[in-house]
C-alpha cells in the first residue's frame, strides 16, 4: 500500500486546480477567425504544451537530476513563432524548459516533449516508429495523429482547442499520464 503525505497530497491537489483554472480560461473564448487567429491559436497550444508537461510522469532516467532542462522539441516548420517564447525558461518538475526546434528526427537529442509539426506528415510513421522506445512525450494538431501512435492530439472543438491522448502510445514509452489531465481530454485511447 503507498501512503501519501498530507504536503504531497496538497501539492497534487492545488496543481489540479491551477490546471482546471488555466485550463478552463484558455477555453472559455472561442477562437475568432481573423488575421491574428494563427498567433492566438499558438499561444493557446504553447500554453497546453507547457501544462501536459506538467500533468505527465516520466521515469526517472528521462528526467536526470544532471540536467536542469526540460526540453520542448518542435520538429519541422515551426508554427509557432513568438508564441512559443511564453513558456521558455518556465519551471516544470524542478527544470526549466528550453525551446528546441529541428527540421530532421535524426538531430533529435534529449526531448521530453516533442511537437510534430503538420509539416512532417508524410513522415509521420517513421518519425514515431523512431521514438517509439525514447520517453517522449508525442504531441501534435494533425488529423488522426493519436490514431497514428501519437501521445496528444490537439483538436478542435466547439470553435475552442481540446485535445485527445492516446494511453497506450504513452505507456509504451514508459510515461504516466495524470488521472486529471485524461479527464479533460475529449477521448483517450486505451
Amino acid at each position: 500500500m503507498i501512503l501519501f503525505s498530507t504536503e504531497e497530497v496538497k501539492r497534487s491537489l492545488f496543481r489540479s486546480i491551477v490546471f482546471l483554472i488555466i485550463f478552463s480560461i484558455m477555453n472559455s473564448f472561442p477562437i475568432a477567425y481573423s488575421e491574428s487567429y494563427q498567433d492566438k491559436e499558438y499561444q493557446i497550444k504553447a500554453a497546453f504544451l507547457y501544462n501536459f508537461a506538467k500533468f505527465v510522469e516520466w521515469p526517472d532516467t528521462a528526467l536526470s537530476n544532471d540536467s536542469d532542462a526540460l526540453n520542448v522539441c518542435i520538429l519541422g516548420d515551426d508554427p509557432f513563432g513568438d508564441a512559443i517564447e511564453s513558456i521558455k525558461g518556465k519551471t516544470v518538475k524542478g527544470k526549466k524548459v528550453i525551446i528546441k526546434n529541428y527540421t530532421s528526427i535524426e538531430d533529435i537529442k534529449e526531448c521530453h516533449v516533442l511537437f510534430i509539426c503538420s509539416s512532417e506528415k508524410k513522415k509521420l510513421t517513421s518519425i514515431l516508429m523512431d521514438v517509439r522506445n525514447l520517453h517522449v512525450l508525442t504531441v501534435s494538431d494533425m488529423e488522426e495523429f493519436c490514431g497514428h501512435g501519437g501521445m496528444i492530439n490537439l483538436i478542435p472543438v466547439n470553435n475552442r482547442i481540446g485535445f485527445e491522448i492516446n494511453l497506450s502510445a504513452a505507456h509504451r514509452a514508459g510515461l504516466n499520464i495524470s488521472s486529471q489531465l485524461l479527464k479533460l481530454a475529449k477521448d483517450v485511447i486505451e
